[in-house]
């Protein structure tokens, strides 16, 4: 199967790309670049691809491509309340052109990175399934709703959009991300010797390997159709389920010495719930996921003490919102985040 993969440079997109060509499929990239530089250790080999801005997508991009995975967006949550336009003309009506075109070029299956942050303020103490009521709090997770309706209204007979919704994210890629929760907290713990928290630590958590997301697309990518059309997955494992405390215990288990300190400064956050994951499992039986998330707090403890990481690395070239900053501060990149040159 000839695969478009959005976002082939990104954290996500490092990680997929060599699960989806291990399986047979040719893959091919698009990506902006603007986060191919943030490279934790060797340089990964990327498949052939455009670089291309999401925004400037063409027929000719889409042209033979027997499925889309869409990965490519502005993330995440403080990058899209800082930028909330952005965020809508990128993750939303780019999106959804990019799915027209697909459609328009017989593209058959489009597998859209959706995310459990649509459930936003949930709370209580039930699972929530795919039929929860969503409640996005953010800018990010609202355009992610909005790809979601859109894609539906474009299903038919032949175009079958899947939403995968997936918990946060976690683990070690060679494209590196410190601005999410398990890994900023393992970086914390080596480079100050302290997890430090700045929520109340209470709101609940879903998380997911990297990996494991990967793995999960490449078997939506070919599950039956009628397994598949047009719904909503959550993508994850139950027993990933925490709390942002637990999260904290768990790292300092891994990273010896390493203390945990809940300031408390931020307050208790909105974004609290607890995910269902079964709807996948019975869709695609035999999948589950493989990693927990103590695991995966040593295999990045492990990743960050093998290639040196630096606390300027870990606050600059690897968190989002700092990439984006610098890129505009030297005049790479313009008011809207394209390139100059």
């Amino acid at each position: 199967m000839r695969v478009l993969l959005t976002g082939h440079q990104g954290y996500l997109g490092t990680v997929m790309a060599p699960v989806l060509a291990a399986a047979g499929h040719e893959v091919v990239g698009l990506d902006t670049g603007l986060f191919a530089d943030c490279v934790l250790g060797p340089s990964p080999a990327d498949p052939q691809g455009h670089r291309v801005d999401l925004r400037d997508v063409t027929a000719e991009h889409v042209a033979g491509v027997d499925a889309v995975i869409h990965l490519a967006a502005l993330s995440n949550d403080p990058l899209g309340s800082l930028a909330p336009e952005l965020t809508y003309d990128i993750n939303h009506h780019a999106s959804v052109r990019l799915a027209r075109l697909a459609r328009d070029a017989g593209v058959r299956r489009f597998l859209y990175a959706s995310t459990c942050s649509v459930y936003g303020a949930a709370g209580g103490d039930d699972l929530v399934t795919e039929d929860a009521p969503l409640r996005p709090v953010t800018p990010y997770a609202e355009s992610k709703v909005r790809v979601e309706d859109d894609l539906h209204a474009l299903s038919d007979g032949d175009f079958s959009p899947v939403f995968m919704r997936n918990a946060t994210a976690f683990g070690h890629s060679p494209r590196l991300r410190a601005d999410i929760v398990l890994n900023n907290l393992v970086g914390h713990a080596l480079l100050s010797g302290e997890v430090l928290v700045l929520s109340d630590g209470t709101p609940w958590r879903p998380l997911v390997h990297a990996a494991d997301i990967a793995r999960a697309f490449a078997a939506a990518l070919t599950a039956p159709r009628e397994s598949v059309h047009d719904l909503a997955f959550n993508i994850g494992s139950e027993i990933n389920n925490v709390t942002v405390a637990e999260i904290a215990e768990q790292v300092a288990e891994a990273v010896s010495g390493a203390k945990v300190v809940i300031t408390g400064e931020t307050g208790a956050d909105p974004r609290s719930y607890r995910v269902n994951f079964s709807r996948f499992r019975a869709a695609v039986p035999g999948f589950d996921c493989e990693w927990t998330v103590k695991q995966g707090a040593l295999e990045l403890a492990d990743a960050y003490r093998k290639h040196g990481l630096t606390r300027e690395d870990f606050e600059r070239r690897f968190t989002r919102l700092a990439v984006l900053r610098a890129a505009s501060d030297a005049g790479a990149v313009d008011d809207t985040l394209r390139w100059r040159r």
